[in-house]
């Protein structure tokens, strides 16, 4: 018998209501593109990408599991029919199958879900690549809120579920230009990835407000000072910081936007160093539950080295989120352009 005392047993299934508050979401367009106004678009960066350093390493091969037009593995299989591996909606079988594949020399990349990896598929990714620190490189597609299907496609968590896992190099790339920049670097990296992929039409941000940018893994880059506050982000919610900010500067407002594409090592260092600037709110914000992400990581490097500015966070809520249309979804749950500007300044 339930311990819940709210517990019927002769209660009717009903599915869950949404709040009452805020806009309604609708229920078209359930993978719409991310709203990126004002940027060009990249087709499929990570795929063309994967192809360019294949054609330079031919020990790089490719799996997925039944997903490859939707992770832009088609690329890849295309150019290179006989290094594909079609694993079928088997997940387990498919990262046991990179590893050994990685024992033999060959490189690995491996597609699906980001759910499908981090809730269905982790004691295989544990126990065969991560504990045996074997190169094979797990690239995911709708990380965090990135599709409306609902609970059973949106991997708001999991960042915080390989977090804690030894040896796991973790990337959260911005935009087209950090996907495709990622892709050699993680090549090049002895030991097992697991990178958030923005699929299909990418937008390009970086290098309209940091021609400079070069990706790399385990650093932290400043793409623009701000005195009033800094914010610290990951994934597509550094675009949203830097339109913020460039908002924000027309009410006379100085914001900062420091991008951390590698969630896993985190860069302390210059975290530290832009966190310890004196007399700026510090906020992080990324496409993530507020649970065990870059949030958390970021206040406990704060807090366990004395730094200790006024601190807020930017992410998901700790729920299973609805269906409906991106924006609608992003504007309800305070990842939006506008809600992060509302947020920034409700706090300043």
């Amino acid at each position: 018998m339930s311990t819940n005392r709210n517990y019927d047993p002769h209660r009717k299934w009903q599915p869950r209501t949404p709040p009452k508050s805020g806009e309604a979401v609708r229920t078209s367009a359930m993978i719409a593109s991310l709203a990126a106004e004002g940027y060009e678009t990249v087709s499929a960066p990570f795929g063309h990408a994967l192809v360019a350093e294949a054609k330079r390493n031919d020990k790089i091969v490719g799996l997925t599991a039944d997903l490859a037009k939707y992770t832009d593995l088609h690329i890849f299989a295309e150019a290179f029919p006989e290094r594909f591996y079609q694993m079928g909606m088997a997940e387990q079988v498919m990262f046991s199958a990179a590893a050994g594949l990685a024992r033999e020399g060959f490189l690995p990349f491996a597609t699906t879900y980001a759910v499908f990896a981090s809730r269905r598929a982790y004691d295989f990714i544990a126990m065969a690549i991560a504990e045996e620190n074997l190169p094979v490189k797990i690239v995911c597609a709708l990380p965090g809120l990135t599709t409306g299907y609902g609970p059973s496609h949106q991997a708001t968590e999991d960042l915080a579920i390989f977090r804690g896992l030894p040896n796991l190099t973790i990337i959260d790339p911005c935009d087209a230009i950090d996907v495709a920049e990622a892709v050699p670097a993680m090549a090049a990296h002895d030991g097992p990835v697991y990178m958030r992929l923005l699929r299909g039409k990418v937008p390009s941000v970086i290098h309209k407000h940091c021609p400079d940018y070069k990706f790399e893994i385990g650093k932290a880059k400043l793409l623009r000072d701000g005195t009033d506050a800094l914010v610290i982000s990951s994934g597509f919610m550094t675009m949203r910081a830097l339109d913020a900010a460039v908002e924000m500067e027309k009410d006379g407002l100085s914001i900062g936007v420091l991008h951390c594409p590698t969630i896993k090592p985190l860069d302390t260092a210059t975290i530290l160093s832009e966190a310890g600037k004196g007399g700026r709110l510090v906020v992080t914000a990324e496409n993530h539950t507020r649970v065990g992400g870059l949030g958390e990581a970021v206040a406990g490097t704060l807090l366990v080295n004395g730094v200790t500015p006024t601190f807020r966070m930017i992410g998901l809520p700790d729920q299973f989120l609805d269906a409906g249309a991106l924006p609608s979804l992003h504007e309800r749950y305070g990842i939006s352009t506008a809600a992060m500007i509302r947020q920034i300044r409700g706090w300043l």
